[in-house]
């Protein structure tokens, strides 16, 4: 949370830039050694800075130019970085450099931006003119569809000789003017910026150029369409071949400053209106007692200029006193016009006809004189010279440099100095402005309008230091050392081109300062935080500053305990306001290797319930998200270590021990091979992971989790920790890889950190062979995870889930830990193609029922379904039934694929699909004495084709079906169903009387006799246990869904359907079904699904019976067996009836599955009650005290 120094760029081929710029020095200086090769010199490049040039002597040519190549050779250069950062012009005398970004990759796969030459040469036309000026200008796209990047970047060059040319960035001229005669000191340049604060006078954008006694200003909206239309001529020249028209000349204005002995640098400030009394004031000063005050205040242009008499000026030109020039104008009236405001500098060759002549000696063009300028007042020190001056982007403040080492801090409004700093001789400076972020806002509302900060930052060559200062009167923020011979560049504007609606579209980040390091050619920008603008008095971040630096040594404290190390994080995570100090601190937390999870997991929680009780407009949401985040994860954390603690009770069968002995020799003879001492620590072997080092290799993002693999990232720990005890077959393998698959971790990376741990550990795994059916349950059970393996994918393509682990085993170096490795994946490959096989049976048959319910013809519909069940259904469907019969229950998945040839999840969909077809079946049979039976007509071209029938002749030649055993048929498919969805304990054939046992997997077409008359009542007690457990797995699975929970292969809305149907069959009393129905519903916290079912009730005396034994058991958990007792609620219980009391007392809560809900749905439970009972039942009286005590608790909470 300090100002920092950061490495954006490069700069490439210095010393074929410097070879460029020098080359004629170079020369002669290898010229000079040559000649004096056997004779000794000192290094005195250094010494230059502290001596004068005209302490060399005469004869010393060749070692002045010796010194000029070794020396910083950066400072005597002119040098322009475009505020895009990607042109850097670097000029001396008469040639230049122009060097573009291009982006590159690392080693680290990192794209890094380099600045490389892209065109070199030489600028001057002139006869001794050299370079004085460079600015880049980059000019704004003027497609809607633009990001923000600049269209391309314009070098403007002023010369020596009063020239001011424009190029592109490959060194192309586009126009070259001459606007004055002497030379161009400094090109500055303003682009528009959006007013922050209304009222504020909009900036015009302009292009300023200073001479020693003129100032032109050109317009930037015509200077941005001459260069666009210039760079457009040049292009179609190039394309046809042919030499570009000269353009015209450029409008401009030309002041003549005056009453300065000497200008150096300049900053225009731009348009101004005085406020009424300076109006008045300025008036009275300028014009004595009797002058006269216009009505409103004029609009003027303000600069600035520094050097000496006097050492500051400020000039102000009032809007419409000086008119553009143009040099066409001029040239043609110039004999009638005797007034300088209309001028023009035609500095343009190649205007005369086709037919003249070529003149002899080139003429210059005319310079027209410049509109006079009296400076309205400065800063008189008539020994202080100003050397540079810097602007803030606020345009308010202003930094000047001068020959005494000082820096002065200008308010440009007052025009007064308010800061001054010394000891800092030949110093360069620039300007930040910092923008306050959300995060950083003092008050819990955010202000309607965005605050700046503007910082100074200086750079002392002499010293070798940066500095960064808060202004106006702030302290310094930081300090970094540099070089003695490095280059601050700054710009002080954005793109060229834009306007009030297209800047609010392309938000374009710049670094405002730029430090070139000559010696690395290293490109830094300043970072600094909006915080540090601000006063430590007023400052909470200040305080919260002080708490982070509090926490950091509370952390670095070897001797603390757990308990106060637990009590003093936690207070200052809560005493700490701004969600940015508060997340680094809650990041330094988590990154401590000290740190209890214990500590950790109680620290976040409480927390994240201080963060969810503020406001939500006020709350940061992001910082809610990282406490959930980082909770999750230590919450996994802590399953893992708790289930590698645990013994495995899982016997992992032998499956691949015949590919085991086949390659054992092998194995054998590479570990004798291979085998060397080696060292290994006790915290590698044990398989332990700091928390910290766990947290850094895994984020949450939303749901899932990811692990963070870096370039250099080892996952060796993290794999050790999650799966080595379970390879080892001392963890329990089947609730690791579920509890890794319920947080939300991929299978390939778990895949990843198992193939890691393997491989790494190649000695151990060959030394213990039963590692190797360990390894294959825990790849069988993470390929049968949902992502793992495509259910698309047929066996005869390329799998990625096994290509995965083929890759990992080619590129390992472990060969022995790779064989194992592949044939453990073989295998496991092999039953991966069967369950998805067999998966594939039960989907194809739910997509036959649900096309064959799209049949309109019940006649065809019946026939074809008919097929289906005796011909693919009801061999496999019989088997089912036995296995469930023998098992007493939902068998395993094992036992599944054995018997029935398909796991527990394919046969549960298997089940669910046969009683649809079941119902099919009823339903076209009860529709086929309705309609007459299709005829198919062939045409007569097929008429004596020979060849199976279609599948429509054969679906209507199929026998009809006997309904009843349809139906009892149904019967068992709906129990079968039930059973495998809830994982009920039922012997499906047990509920069934001989009678129906005997009619069973018979033809449907066949008259069986079935059951009839009343059914035995031990035998209806047996169905109606099994329809009640029914009822109850579905209330809980509808309780899952409401949590969140995912349940699946559970319809939540038609099993009470279902269940009712199967009570009218089995002869089951469906009321107490009902009944049964609402009291579990209440119990697992569904009121209002508890009360839909209600209405249904018949009897409602016993239902009142059961529900207020519900509603007591809900009021004991609230007064006598929770663990936060309120003082009102014992009180309350003291106040009781003791009968009421004594009744309350004898109540169960634990047989409630959600016994905490709100007071306020028990006291509707009771009010149902008491409608329910009648006044004469002798519990009526009960339930209205219980009525009254649930009323007067919910109050007082």
């Amino acid at each position: 949370m300090s100002c920092c120094l950061t490495e954006f760029c490069r700069v490439q081929e210095l010393r074929a830039v410097r070879g460029c710029l020098f080359s004629s020095q170079k020369s002669g200086a290898e010229e000079s050694r040559t000649l004096s090769d056997n004779e000794l010199s000192w290094d005195d490049s250094d010494w230059g800075s502290w001596e004068s040039p005209g302490g060399k002597e005469d004869g010393g040519q060749a070692e002045d130019q010796v010194e000029t190549l070794d020396a910083p050779w950066l400072q005597d250069c002119v040098l322009s970085l475009s505020p895009c950062s990607d042109l850097l012009v670097i000029a001396r005398e008469t040639k230049a450099v122009f060097l573009s970004a291009k982006w590159r990759t690392d080693e680290g796969g990192r794209d890094k931006m380099n600045l490389t030459m892209s065109w070199s040469g030489v600028l001057s036309t002139e006869e001794g003119e050299c370079v004085s000026s460079v600015i880049c200008i980059p000019l704004a796209s003027q497609k809607r569809s633009s990001t923000g990047r600049p269209d391309w970047t314009c070098v403007v060059v002023g010369f020596t000789s009063g020239y001011v040319r424009f190029y592109t960035e490959g060194g192309v001229l586009l126009l070259s003017q001459l606007l004055h005669e002497d030379p161009v000191l400094q090109l500055k340049c303003r682009t528009y910026e959006t007013p922050r604060h209304p009222g504020v006078t909009e900036q015009h954008e302009e292009l300023s150029i200073l001479y020693p006694a003129a100032l032109v200003t050109i317009d930037g909206f015509s200077l941005f369409q001459s260069l666009r239309a210039c760079r457009n001529q040049v292009a179609r020249a190039a394309a046809a071949g042919s030499d570009m028209a000269p353009p015209p000349p450029l409008a401009y204005k030309k002041w003549g400053l005056q009453d300065m002995e000497s200008i150096v640098d300049h900053s225009s400030v731009g348009l101004m209106t005085l406020c009424a009394f300076d109006q008045m004031k300025n008036a009275s000063v300028l014009g004595g007692f009797h002058a006269s005050v216009k009505g409103s205040p004029p609009a003027m242009n303000q600069y600035i200029t520094v050097g000496s008499g006097p050492y500051t000026g400020f000039y102000f030109a009032v809007e419409g006193s000086s008119q553009p020039l143009l040099s066409h104008v001029a040239l043609a009236v110039a004999t009638k016009l005797t007034s300088a405001l209309f001028s023009a500098a035609s500095g343009w060759l190649g205007w005369k006809q086709k037919n003249e002549e070529e003149p002899v000696q080139k003429q210059k063009p005319k310079v027209e004189p410049a509109t006079p300028l009296p400076v309205r007042f400065g800063l008189p020190d008539s020994r202080r010279h100003g050397e540079h001056i810097c602007l803030s982007p606020c345009n308010t403040l202003a930094g000047v440099t001068d020959d005494f080492g000082r820096v002065t801090l200008l308010d440009v409004t007052r025009g007064i100095a308010i800061r001054m700093w010394k000891g800092y001789r030949d110093a360069q400076l620039g300007w930040v402005q910092v923008c306050e972020v959300r995060g950083e806002q003092e008050s819990p509302t955010p202000p309607p309008l965005k605050r700046h900060a503007h910082f100074l930052v200086i750079y002392a060559p002499r010293r070798g230091i940066l500095e960064v200062w808060a202004t106006q009167h702030g302290p310094r923020v930081g300090a970094f050392t540099v070089g003695k011979h490095c280059r601050l560049l700054y710009s002080g504007y954005r793109l060229m081109g834009l306007n009030s609606v297209t800047s609010q579209t392309r938000q374009l980040q710049v670094n405002q300062v730029c430090l070139l390091d000559p010696l690395s050619g290293v490109l830094r920008t300043v970072t600094i935080p909006f915080h540090l603008a601000l006063s430590d008095k007023k400052s909470e971040r200040a305080k919260d500053l002080h708490l982070l630096k509090r926490l950091a040594s509370v952390l670095r404290s070897r001797d603390l305990q757990p308990g106060l190390l637990e009590t003093e994080a936690q207070s200052i995570l809560l005493d700490i306001k701004h969600p940015a100090v508060k997340k680094q601190a809650l990041e330094s937390l988590m990154s401590n290797r000290n740190a209890p999870v214990s500590c950790l997991i109680t620290i976040i929680q409480t927390l994240l319930a201080s963060l969810e009780e503020q406001d939500a407009e006020v709350v940061d949401t992001t910082l809610i998200q990282t406490c959930s985040s980082q909770l999750k994860l230590l919450q996994l954390y802590t399953n893992i270590h708790v289930l590698n603690t645990q013994q495995s009770e899982l016997a992992v069968p032998d499956v691949i021990d015949d590919d085991l002995a086949r390659v054992g020799p092998i194995l054998q003879r590479y570990l004798e091979l291979t085998s060397r001492p080696s060292v290994s620590f006790a915290h590698e072997t044990e398989g332990s992971l700091p928390v910290s080092d766990f947290l850094s290799q895994l984020q949450c993002d939303g749901d899932t989790v990811l692990l963070v693999q870096g370039p250099d990232t080892d996952m060796t720990l993290l794999g050790r920790f999650v799966f080595w005890r379970c390879v080892l077959g001392q963890s329990p393998l089947l609730q690791v890889c579920d509890t890794l698959q319920h947080s939300g971790i991929s299978p390939q990376q778990l895949l990843s950190l198992l193939m890691c741990v393997w491989l790494s550990e190649e000695k151990e795994v060959l030394k213990h062979p039963e590692t190797v059916n360990n390894l294959h349950t825990l790849m069988t059970t993470l390929s049968s995870m949902k992502g793992a393996v495509d259910d698309r994918w047929d066996g005869q393509s390329v799998c990625p889930w096994w290509q995965q682990v083929r890759t990992v085993c080619l590129q390992s170096d472990s060969s022995g830990a790779a064989l194992l490795a592949a044939l453990v994946a073989q295998s496991a490959a092999k039953r991966s193609i069967s369950t998805l096989a067999q998966s594939k049976v039960g989907r194809n048959l739910q997509w036959s029922v649900e096309h064959l319910k799209c049949i309109s013809g019940p006649h065809i519909q019946l026939g074809i379904a008919s097929m289906m069940w005796s011909t693919f259904i009801v061999k496999r469907f019989s088997a089912v039934a036995f296995l469930v019969e023998k098992v007493g229950k939902a068998p395993k998945d094992r036992l599944c694929r054995r018997d029935v040839g398909m796991g527990d999840a394919a046969m549960t969909l298997f089940l669910g699909s046969c009683v649809k077809l079941l119902q099919v079946l009823m339903e076209a049979d009860s529709r086929v004495e309705e309609e007459v039976p299709p005829l198919l007509n062939v045409e007569e071209v097929w008429g004596g084709a020979e060849g199976p029938a279609s599948l429509a002749e054969l679906a209507l030649e199929q026998k009809g079906v006997h309904y009843p055993l349809v139906q009892h048929h149904w019967l068992l498919a709906s129990l079968l169903h039930a059973a495998m969805t809830f994982n009920l304990k039922v012997k499906p054939l047990s509920l069934f009387d001989s009678k129906g046992k005997n009619a069973l997997f018979r033809e449907l077409s066949s008259i069986q006799l079935m059951p009839s008359g009343e059914a035995d009542p031990a035998l209806v007690a047996i169905r109606q246990e099994f329809l009640l457990k029914l009822l109850s797995g579905w209330a809980q699975a509808l309780a899952d869904a409401d949590s969140g929970g995912c349940v699946s292969g559970v319809c939540v809305d038609s099993w009470l359907e279902v269940c009712l149907d199967l009570a009218e069959l089995l002869q089951v009393n469906p009321d107490l079904l009902r009944r049964h129905l609402v009291c579990e519903m209440y119990s697992q916290g569904l009121d209002l699904r508890a009360e839909e079912v209600m209405r249904d009730v018949e009897d409602l005396d016993v239902l009142g019976s059961q529900l207020l034994v519900l509603a007591g058991q809900r009021l004991s958990f609230s007064l006598l067996h929770t663990h936060t007792q309120t003082r009102p609620a014992m009180e309350l219980l003291a106040r009781l009836p003791p009968t009421l009391c004594t009744w309350l007392k004898a109540m169960d809560p634990s047989d409630l599955r959600c016994p905490a809900v709100p007071l306020s749905r028990s006291a509707r439970l009771v009010g149902h009650v008491i409608e329910m009972l009648p006044e004469s039942n002798a519990q009526y009286s009960l339930a209205l005290h219980l009525l009254e005590t649930v009323e007067t608790l919910g109050g007082e909470e």
